[in-house]
This record gives C-alpha cells, sequence and structure tokens, in this order.
C-alpha cells in the first residue's frame, strides 16, 4: 500500500498526516507553508537526493532520495526512476523499507538495489522483485563485474585487533580489554571492520562469496567514510581493484598511507599498484616531528599518502584514482593520478589545477577525464586529456556534489547545489566549446522552494593584514532591505581546510540563518582550498596566525557595510570553526556579543591524545606537547591553545557536543563550558549523548536548529 505522511510540523507549518503506525511509509511530502520563511521543519521536510545511475542506453535514470519524519524521528529511503530528460517519473520504493544503492543490470533490463542489508533485483518498472543475496542483512554496497557473471560486495568481519574479545562464558560483560590504539573511530568502537567479498550470479541468485582478504586484519574500503567507490572491477571482469590501508594499531593511528591494490581473480594474487613489490615501510622516532617524517617518506614516485577510488577506463588499458603525495597530511592536494596497466607507468593529470580533485569520471573513448574541483569558492567540473591540459566546462555560482558518466552516452549526470538550493540531478553535455549545456531534470523540492522567499549572496573581495586578497560571501535576509541595520554572524569553517564555497548543509544552513534576520560574513581565509596550495596550507602549524586575522578582516570590512549592525555581531562554527571561536572569543576586542561553538578542540594538549587519528594532531600541531626539542610551530600551536585564554572571555557562549564524536571528544566541549561558567560568564551546553561530529537524528537537528536560533536572538536582537 502507497501511503505517505507528512513531517511533523510546528505552527509555522500546515500538514495533514495519517495514522502512524510500523508498517507507514515516510515519503514525499505536500506541505503548505504558512511562512515564507525557512524554517527547520522545512528543511527536514526536504527530500535528500543520493545515489543515481543512468541506464546503459542513457534513456532513464535511477535514482534515490530519503525522507525524514520529525515526528517518527527516522528516516525512509525511497528509489526513483524517470526518463533522462526528466520526464515520466515513477516511484519503484512501495512499502515502509529503505531501499538504496541502485545500479542498472543485465544491459539495463533490470535494476539491483539494496533492502534490508541484501541485494535484490527487479525490473525497471519496479515489478518481479527477487532477493539475490542471503548474508543475514550485512550488505553494506555491491557492484557487478562488466560480464554480469560475478559481483563484489561490502560485509563487516569481526575485528580483535586492538580490542580482545571477552571470555566466552561472560557474554554479558560490557567492559573492553583494549591493547593498541584505533580502538575506536569516528563514532563507534573498532569490534568489525569491512571485507570485499567476491561471489557468483547465476539465475537462482548470488552463491560461493569468497573474502578475497580472508585472514588479513585490514579493512576495505576505508573507515569512516568509505564505501563501494573504493572497489572497481575491470573491463574484462578478471580483476578487482580495491583500496585499503593495511596498517593496525598505532601504525593506523599516526597514518593517511592508503593504497590501491589488484586481486587477480583467476589466480587468487594481490599486487599494490601504488609501490613496489618488497617496498618496507620505514620505522617511526616517536621523538621527532611526524610532519618531518612524513615528509621524508615520499620517495619519488612511490606513493605514501592517501590513494583511493580506483576506476578502470572503458578501453581497460588505465587505471585511475585520486591520490595525495604526503603521509599523515589528511588536507593534502588530491591530485589524479593515471597509469598505464600494461607498462606500470603513473602520470599526474591534473598538476596545473592547483586544487582538489573531489570526483571523477572517465569519457566514453577512454582519452579524457571529467572531474571535480573549487576554485575560487565554486565547484565546477573540468577535463583533462592523458597528457594533463585541463578545461573548465561549467561555470555559475554553484557546487556540484558528483560527477559520472552517463554509461554508453556522452553525457555527464552530476548532482549539483548552492547556497539557495539543495542537491538536484543534472545532465551535462560537454562540448568542444568550453562552457558545457546544462540540464535540470529532477526537482525532488521545488514544491517547498516555490513557497520561500530566499536570501541572495554577493561576492567580496576584502583586503587581508598581510596585504592579500580573500574572497568572502555574504548571504543577505529574505526581503532584504538595504536601509535597515541587522544583527550579522561570522561563519568560521571547519576542517581546517573545507572550502568554503557554493555548499548547502541540513545544520550548518546558510540560507536559514539569513531566514532568521541575520546577515552572514562567510570567508575562504587562510587554509582553504581554491585559491591555491600556498593558501590552502598556511594554516597548518599556524592555527592561531593569519587565518585568524582573516576571520577579523571579514567582519570588519562587513561591519562598515551601511546595513550591518556592528553593535549585534556573533560569532559561530563547528569543529575548525569551533576552535576557532573559542580562541576569537578571547581575542576579539569586544566585537562580538554572542558565541556559539559546536563540536570544536578547545585544550589541544588533551586534543593531541583524545582524538582517534594521531595523524591530525601529529600534523597540524608538527609535534608532540611532551617532546623537549618541539618545533617552534609546535610550541606556538600549544601556548596558543583556547583553554590557556579563558581569563579573557568575556561574552556569552553556548557550546553544542556530541558524546560520540571520537574525532574531537566531548571532553573538549564540557571542558568549554565549564570553564565559562566558572567565570561567572553567561554559558548553555547543549549536549546530545547519541550523537557524533554530526546532528544526524531529525529531532535532534530540530533541537540544534532551536537552540542555536534561540541564542542568537537572545543575545543580538534585544
Amino acid at each position: 500500500m502507497n501511503k505517505t505522511i507528512a513531517l511533523a510540523m510546528t505552527a509555522t507549518m500546515l500538514a495533514v498526516s495519517p495514522k502512524i503506525d510500523a508498517q507507514t511509509m515516510i515519503g514525499p511530502n505536500n506541505i503548505k507553508l504558512e511562512s515564507d520563511l525557512m524554517t527547520p521543519e522545512a528543511l527536514w521536510a526536504m527530500g535528500r537526493i543520493g545515489s543515481s545511475e543512468a541506464s546503459p542506453d542513457g534513456k532513464q535514470i535511477v535514482y534515490q532520495v530519503s525522507y525524514y519524519s520529525v515526528q517518527e524521528n527516522k528516516s525512509h529511503t525511497m528509489l526513483f526512476v524517470q526518463n533522462a530528460d526528466g520526464k515520466n517519473k515513477r516511484q519503484l520504493t512501495k512499502d515502509e523499507k529503505s531501499e538504496s544503492d541502485a545500479t542498472w543490470i543485465e544491459s539495463g533490463k533490470k535494476i539491483a538495489f539494496i533492502r534490508s542489508g541484501e541485494i535484490w533485483s527487479m525490473n525497471a518498472d519496479g515489478s518481479e522483485r527477487k532477493q539475490l543475496s542471503n548474508t543475514d542483512g550485512s550488505v553494506e554496497g555491491f557492484k557487478f563485474s562488466p560480464d554480469g557473471k560475478r559481483i563484489v560486495y561490502i560485509k563487516s568481519i569481526p575485528y580483535y585487533g586492538s580490542i580482545k574479545k571477552n571470555p566466552n562464558d561472560l557474554p554479558k560483560a560490557s567492559g573492553r580489554l583494549i591493547t593498541d590504539m584505533n580502538y575506536r573511530h569516528w563514532d563507534h568502537y573498532v569490534e568489525t571492520i569491512a571485507h570485499p567479498f567476491v561471489a557468483e550470479v547465476t539465475n537462482e541468485g548470488i552463491s560461493n562469496a569468497k573474502d578475497i582478504m580472508e585472514g588479513q586484519p585490514y579493512e576495505s574500503p576505508v573507515a569512516p567514510f568509505g564505501g563501494i567507490e573504493q572497489i572497481a572491477w575491470s573491463m574484462d571482469s578478471k580483476s578487482i581493484a580495491y583500496t585499503s590501508r593495511k596498517k593496525e594499531g598505532v601504525e593506523y593511528a599516526i597514518s593517511t598511507d592508503t593504497d590501491i591494490y589488484l586481486y587477480n581473480l583467476a589466480t587468487g594474487k594481490t599486487v599494490n599498484i601504488c609501490k613496489p613489490e618488497g617496498y618496507k615501510e620505514p620505522k617511526i622516532d616517536a621523538t621527532k616531528s611526524m610532519k618531518d617524517q612524513a615528509v621524508n617518506h615520499q620517495q619519488g614516485d612511490m606513493h605514501v599518502g592517501y590513494d583511493v577510488n580506483p576506476k578502470f577506463s572503458a578501453d581497460g588499458k588505465y587505471i585511475a584514482w585520486q591520490s595525495m603525495a604526503r603521509d599523515g597530511y589528511e588536507s593534502d592536494r588530491n591530485r589524479l593520478c593515471v597509469m598505464e596497466i600494461a607498462t606500470g607507468k603513473k602520470k599526474y593529470v591534473t598538476e596545473s589545477f592547483d586544487s582538489n580533485v573531489d570526483d571523477y569520471c572517465w569519457s566514453k573513448d577512454s582519452k579524457n577525464l571529467y572531474f571535480m574541483g573549487v576554485w575560487h569558492a565554486t565547484e565546477m567540473l573540468y577535463q583533462t586529456n592523458l597528457e594533463g591540459k585541463i578545461m573548465q566546462i561549467t561555470d555559475g555560482w554553484y557546487d556540484y556534489g558528483s560527477v559520472q558518466l552517463a554509461n554508453n552516452s556522452n553525457y555527464l549526470l552530476a548532482s549539483r547545489h548552492s547556497h539557495q538550493y539543495g542537491d538536484e540531478l543534472y545532465i551535462v553535455k560537454p562540448g568542444k566549446e568550453k562552457k558545457a549545456k546544462v540540464e535540470q531534470v529532477t526537482f525532488e523540492n521545488k514544491h517547498i522552494y516555490d513557497q520561500l522567499a530566499l536570501g541572495k549572496t554577493q561576492q567580496r573581495w576584502v583586503k587581508t593584514t598581510d596585504g592579500k586578497e580573500m574572497l568572502v560571501w555574504l548571504i543577505l535576509p529574505p526581503h532584504f532591505d538595504i536601509n535597515k541595520k541587522y544583527p550579522t554572524l561570522l561563519f568560521c569553517e571547519g576542517g581546517p581546510q573545507s572550502p568554503v564555497s557554493q555548499f548547502w548543509s541540513y545544520r550548518w544552513n546558510l540560507q536559514i540563518m539569513a531566514a532568521n534576520g541575520y546577515i552572514v560574513v562567510a570567508p575562504n581565509r587562510r587554509g582553504l582550498p581554491g585559491f591555491g596550495s600556498e593558501w590552502n596550507e598556511e594554516v597548518s602549524g599556524d592555527w592561531t596566525g593569519q587565518c585568524m586575522n582573516d576571520y577579523l578582516s571579514a567582519i570588519d570590512d562587513a561591519a562598515e557595510l551601511p546595513f550591518v549592525d556592528k553593535d549585534r555581531l556573533g560569532c559561530v562554527g563547528a569543529s575548525f570553526g569551533g576552535f576557532s571561536v573559542y580562541y576569537l572569543a578571547s581575542h576579539h576586542n569586544k566585537r562580538f556579543k554572542a558565541f556559539i561553538a559546536h563540536d570544536g578542540a578547545f585544550n589541544l594538549e588533551s586534543m593531541y591524545t583524545d582524538t582517534e587519528e594521531a595523524w591530525f594532531s601529529n600534523w597540524e600541531y608538527e609535534d608532540a606537547f611532551w617532546n623537549k626539542n618541539a618545533s617552534a610551530n609546535a610550541v606556538k600551536t600549544y601556548n596558543n591553545s583556547p583553554h590557556k585564554f579563558v581569563d579573557k572571555w568575556d561574552t556569552p557562549i553556548l557550546v553544542i557536543h556530541g558524546e560520540k564524536d571520537y574525532r574531537i571528544n566531548a571532553n573538549q566541549g564540557m571542558g568549554a563550558f565549564n570553564a565559562a561558567r566558572m567565570r561567572g560568564i553567561p554559558a548553555e551546553l547543549l549536549l546530545f549523548p547519541d550523537e557524533n561530529h554530526w546532528v544526524l537524528k531529525p529531532q535532534n537537528g530540530i533541537l540544534w536548529q532551536r537552540t542555536f536560533f534561540n541564542w542568537l536572538d537572545k543575545w543580538l536582537k534585544k
């Protein structure tokens, strides 16, 4: 039965919902807004487009959309299929079970997908559904071989490398005996790791599965965010390329050295294509700077950084992947490497693009690659040939979020968003000219956007204290009146090297900040990609240097605008942005009247050993705080930790943190809040016991937004 419910609305929304029970499906919502301003409820009512794929003939697109019920506090992912021109949209998911990861099989006659952790197939119209796998619901991703005879799928297996298995006669014991590092990662204890399994595909289903990393205590794909994109089939269906960081314990925690491996199905042999046979890892000297050791680790064409996401060319002659040069540096420039399989010869084909390759795909003729990259705060599509000649093929104030070849067609299927709109799907038709033809083909949330007045974005170039030019986005409130003065927020980005581009977020949403009557100042301060490697790397080892001056330059420039009320300025940010808030709270010279810090680092000495990914603090702080011969930058970093300047705090602060955040532990937020209250400073702490570095549950998301704006309104709208 095809039931839908509307997400629970506050008084700002009108919606009619059928009676909710365990069998009710959460789906598209036809809602009527009472206000034309963005609200938290409107954000959570939006469908969120996920993975998509064009049919082999390029005439149809299958894609997934996730819907959320605030009342039920859960989500439901559904599959849809439509013509490539956006017409004839059909809903494939018909009940309350989530379905995802759809892909075309059998030359486009059928669609394979995941349902309840198993692989299923169906006709393109949703009929003749059949369960293909039987893994007790443990499939996490899959890919069929080009010949359709085999499949590789991801499944987690037990792992006791860092946490010892409890005795069998103590089944209710909750303790964990930890023997090495990497016992927690992102938001979970590491008691399982993912492995790729290859299996046969027959008329009866999927059978004879084999773990191609059997007996290896390593993961593939790589946690915490890696998925099936880190695994690829060769075009002859004889080999599988997979991504893995083959390290454990301390070695895993201090390294980003991830490689691409080729597994031969016939022989069972595995080859590391990033390093020569017999390569031995250098020993780490804990008394020396980790950053210096990582740099010295490089050896010519040796791949010692983060190598991920392999993809074979259509002619089978090449394999490409995203590659970072330096071990331990998560924000190193992400380049595109191409290897000729027959000779093993490697070449970087994006060297003239001094920014990151964030996603890519091969062209149909195997002579070019299309990739996404950020430059001057927009994420555009580019084309490169095998000689490294690059051409930008899209433009505008947007961010492309994914790109893929529409199978056997000559066009691209991409997702795109901006400060005004969330992800939708687009057909991109590259031509011989610089600009491609771009056509929007999904309109998932048009019924909501049509009811909203959206704030406009302006671009400013601001002079920094060292005489350089910095791009700053200014997001204006809806119904903006140039004759009024508005309270204004400085947005501090995380990362520390994540772009402040035309991003769209369902929590740190610049549009909803503007809808609440705030001007938002979003600077591309020092340490962000899209302005060259020198600009991007200037933050590492100098968290409280020029990047903090850049923040103040941006807000000082905005404060001179006639419509900005310089007496009602706020400062907000998460992760490194939260750290920035804690630091600026003692170095703002009374510019700001309110602060909000989410999941920020407060005490850097504690943070150095608290975080589960030690390579991050090794690189960013340059050295351990206990090393007596630490570098000058390391000494400066620890001396400038925000917790050492609490005596200078004088401004109300809201602290938000998730207790399952193992990247920046919750003790950081609790310490900041406790310090503020002990100083007598107005402060509140919003603590989520069940959230990680992000806030993912619907009701927690609504609570986050309400708390965020209640705090700002209290101090900036008096």
